[in-house]
């Protein structure tokens, strides 16, 4: 039997099929993304089988993040099902449009990579990497210790992982089970938002204001059964919030009455913003503390060093004995090299971002646009029609990403990204966002 649910007919008998069944149509694009599916005894009646079939299918689609429950409204394929990542959510960029959107770092504060990969070489030919050496460089480790121990992060052992989003899966998967809530900064990091459903966990949004997570939002999500918090300690993703020491004091006064969730900080700004670190470590049973050299360093450098408890250590480094083993130790080198020559002024690559995006937020508000960039390399403007935001400044040469790449619940915005402007850019790309944004609206994030 079959029930057809516009043009598409959901089959099975068993629960395994009903719920691939489903899955398929999600996939092909036949279920189109918040289509209502049929209530489970209706779905039963129409396939002859029994409530509790369906029931089971539904409970499977719901922890591979395909469909969502929202109790007596019924199950409906979730807004962005977890195999369509928000990444692809892009805008196309012709000729002669200057792209803002893509979140890259300035090229010219990376550093060139060619004694750091020299110094690796000449490493690996003095000793060559082997199966059985430490998955770890110990003068890696040392390193980012001492750097964490500066930066009053708790003790714990390090690991290197394949940039943060390696790290945040990994400890996710370490600790959490499909249908686990996890609560997540919105808007926020794109790739998490992906993340969390594709593991087959339930988002939970939390506010952001430009001192980072809500402590309200915050608390309701871990009153209201989430395991999880992922938060971004400075440089956020794609407002710019930085934790600051008052609100460092509020999220962990919150985090102590629940010992028992898991802490999952991204320090992805280290060594490309001058705010200090305000870490959340140690508050909670289980946490992870992680720093990617990505925006420093280069992208393509895919390390991250991760620490945390022990727990939470040795779980993350056992998996990945069963996996990649290691991160390639001739990008480990090539690391510790970088750190210890010093080749990345922090102090100079801070204020240049700093400088440009201080100058954009400024220029907005002259112009009567609210706008968000405490740190880092991006700044965020609240639209009433992203949409029309992002098209209006695509024909006048700007290529912005658009909010819904970064929200689940809050309002709509655009993000820019300021590492390729230059002081002559400003008052241009001000006047169009201006133009492009609408009425001016009050500074919210959600």
């Amino acid at each position: 039997m079959m029930f057809v649910l516009g043009d598409y007919p959901i089959s099975g008998r068993r629960a395994s099929d009903i719920a691939a069944s489903v899955e398929r149509a999600v996939g092909s694009g036949d279920l189109a993304p918040g289509q209502v599916l049929p209530p489970m005894r209706e779905l039963a009646a129409r396939l002859e089988v029994n409530p509790n079939t369906v029931a089971a299918a539904y409970r499977t689609l719901r922890e591979r993040g395909v469909i969502e429950t929202a109790g007596r409204r019924g199950s409906r394929v979730r807004p962005r099902p977890a195999s369509t990542a928000r990444g692809s959510l892009r805008v196309e960029v012709p000729p002669g449009v200057r792209d803002l959107g893509e979140g890259n770092p300035d090229p010219d504060l990376l550093p060139d990579l060619g004694d750091a990969l020299a110094s690796a070489a000449r490493a690996n030919a003095a000793r060559p990497g082997m199966y059985g050496d430490a998955p770890v460089l110990p003068e890696l480790a040392a390193m980012a210790r001492a750097a964490m121990d500066a930066d009053g992060v708790s003790p714990g052992a390090v690991i290197a992982t394949s940039g943060s989003l390696d790290a945040i899966e990994r400890v996710l998967s370490a600790h959490l089970k499909p249908g686990d809530a996890v609560a997540v900064e919105d808007p926020g990091w794109g790739s998490v938002l992906d993340l969390v459903p594709a593991l087959g966990l339930h988002a939970v949004p939390v506010g952001v204001d430009d001192e980072g997570p809500r402590t309200a939002d915050v608390e309701q999500a871990l009153r209201g059964g989430a395991r999880a918090l992922v938060i971004t300690d400075r440089a956020q993703n794609p407002t710019g919030a930085a934790v600051s020491a008052a609100r460092a004091r509020e999220l962990r006064a919150v985090l102590a009455e629940h010992p028992g969730v898991l802490l999952i900080e991204d320090d992805h700004g280290h060594a490309i913003v001058d705010l200090p670190l305000h870490p959340l470590t140690g508050i909670t049973d289980r946490w992870a503390f992680v720093r990617s050299v990505a925006k420093a360093y280069g992208p393509d450098l895919r390390l991250a060093v991760l620490t945390g408890d022990a727990v939470t250590v040795d779980r993350v480094a056992g998996r990945q004995q069963l996996g990649p083993c290691w991160v390639s130790r001739l990008l480990q080198q090539a690391v510790v090299h970088l750190w210890a020559s010093g080749t990345v002024d922090s102090a100079g690559v801070a204020r240049s971002y700093g400088e440009r995006r201080d100058a954009l937020v400024r220029a907005l508000a002259d112009r009567g646009v609210p706008a968000h960039g405490r740190s880092g390399m991006n700044v965020w403007v609240p639209v009433s029609d992203e949409t029309g935001a992002v098209t209006r400044l695509l024909r006048a040469g700007w290529a912005v990403a658009p909010g819904a790449r970064f929200r689940v619940s809050a309002p709509q915005g655009v993000r820019l990204t300021v590492s390729g402007l230059t002081a002559a850019d400003i008052g241009p790309l001000a006047d169009a966002v201006a133009a492009a944004a609408g009425p001016a609206r009050p500074i919210s994030f959600g």
